[in-house]
């Protein structure tokens, strides 16, 4: 997840005035906090992980901050938010989870009260169920599943995600919801920016996971829907001898034949993005971008025809977010009002010593981003032996105790040679400087899961 706090407001209550802090996730408002709340946040971090393990907190000051202090703060503040976040043990502390959750319910003056909210399939059937309107993005996945009669062993294979209708009658993902969040809120404050729904999908990239679902008639069912609807989008890509194949199987109701053959078609699993721009082969190069099966996939034209590109995660170093001002001169000012532009850029593995960036100009490149973390999350849960966790594996969390700082060689539970890129990723967020028309304030992302290779194997 990519938390930001873009920019800050100055609220006055009589002779007082104190200045609100809005935290942005993947580039989705989601709540404001004052610096005295972020304070709290820290102190209780502090006792559950200890001072040691955390990142540096902008210091209490006895006066009123200048501009420039409060800009100082600000930057601060969001660094602070983004390596806390990228910490797995503090990332995922009911702590973590429980300040934004907080935060989120006051900033919309939200108190707790029963509510319906309507969870809808690719397919668009509706489920409805009854939660407070603070439930965790958890509880309401877990009600859900529960509804419809997913066994436990599988209710995390899938997710929960916020979809929005585009005016071209299309829906679009918008993202993943989170724990630290409530889907019945960020459905309310995202509803006031256009027609947006919450979506079960799938929450995997591994086709293989598709296995464990199938024995069961429900979770199979799920899966049928999804790769129909994918189908029809054309994420995946099938001849017209297939599709008539798929046709015949879908008339006789053969819903495990049919997954097993779309299993095998272009695409299958893949989540496709809106058509956007991209530096590679050359700049200014239109691209269709899909992520699935490890890889983020680039579909161009040259030279009249259609060219398709393959971009491991494993050979990806790094990857960031910047915000663009393409018609901004290099030395003035960026502000709010000027048009702006979301840039993921990645640094590749091209041959044996060759890294280069490649970049992509798209409103999905937060999406993008966190797509990338989850099949690179998914991969090193694989490589570890690890299963998807079950509803009753969150009631035996233990949140208590002192944090006990793990030893780099045995932090992740991997093999040594994994070691380079895992050490990395310990080291979490580290600060861009600002360059021609982009943004200073951003991150990049390490990548756990970079793997360096020889020209051989390119």
């Amino acid at each position: 997840m990519h938390f930001s706090i873009p920019d800050t407001e100055e609220v006055k209550e009589g002779s007082t005035s104190y200045t609100i802090y809005n935290i942005y996730v993947n580039g989705v408002f989601h709540c404001k906090a004052r610096y005295k709340q972020m304070r709290l946040f820290h102190d209780e971090l502090k006792k559950e992980f200890g001072a040691l393990a955390l990142p540096e907190f902008p210091k209490k000051k006895l006066l009123a901050l200048s501009a420039v202090e409060i800009e100082q703060r600000r930057v601060m503040l969001e660094r602070y938010i983004q390596l806390v976040s990228q910490d797995p043990q503090m990332g995922n502390s009911s702590v973590f989870n429980t300040f934004l959750l907080t935060a989120q319910q006051e900033s919309q003056i939200e108190e707790a009260e029963r509510v319906s909210l309507d969870t809808f399939l690719m397919n668009g059937h509706k489920i409805t169920i009854s939660l407070m309107s603070t439930d965790q993005t958890e509880d309401v996945l877990e009600a859900v599943a529960q509804q419809i009669e997913i066994p436990d062993d599988f209710v995390h294979y899938f997710g929960l995600f916020l979809v929005r209708k585009e005016e071209d009658g299309d829906n679009s993902i918008v993202r993943r919801l989170q724990e630290f969040e409530s889907p019945f809120l960020s459905l309310k404050a995202a509803s006031k920016a256009g027609v947006h729904r919450i979506v079960l999908r799938k929450g995997y990239w591994d086709a293989s996971y598709d296995d464990d679902l199938l024995d069961n008639k429900v979770t199979m069912n799920l899966l049928y829907v999804q790769a129909n609807s994918d189908l029809d989008r054309q994420w995946v890509l099938a001849t017209r001898e297939q599709l008539a194949h798929l046709g015949n199987l879908r008339k006789k109701g053969s819903k495990r034949e049919f997954l097993r053959l779309a299993r095998t078609l272009k695409y299958y699993g893949y989540m496709q993005f809106k058509p956007c721009v991209t530096d590679y082969p050359q700049a200014g190069t239109r691209v269709i971008v899909a992520s699935g099966q490890r890889e983020l996939n680039f579909r161009v034209q040259v030279d009249g025809l259609i060219k398709e590109g393959s971009f491991k995660i494993t050979r990806m170093r790094c990857w960031r977010i910047t915000t663009v001002y393409p018609n901004a001169d290099e030395n003035s000012p960026k502000s709010s009002s000027q048009e702006s532009q979301l840039e993921l850029s990645f640094e590749y593995l091209m041959s044996r010593d060759h890294l280069q960036w490649i970049s992509i100009i798209s409103d999905q490149a937060m999406l993008m981003s966190m797509c990338l973390q989850n099949m690179v999350d998914e991969l090193i849960m694989k490589k570890q032996g690890k299963r998807f966790k079950k509803p009753q594996d969150r009631l035996n969390v233990k949140n208590g105790g002192p944090f006990k700082q793990l030893s780099r060689e045995h932090s992740y539970g991997v093999e040594p040679e994994d070691q380079s890129a895992i050490n990395r990723a310990m080291d979490s967020v580290k600060k861009l400087s600002g360059k021609g028309g982009q943004k200073p304030d951003q991150s990049i992302m390490e990548n756990d899961a970079f793997e360096g290779i020889g020209d051989d194997d390119l």
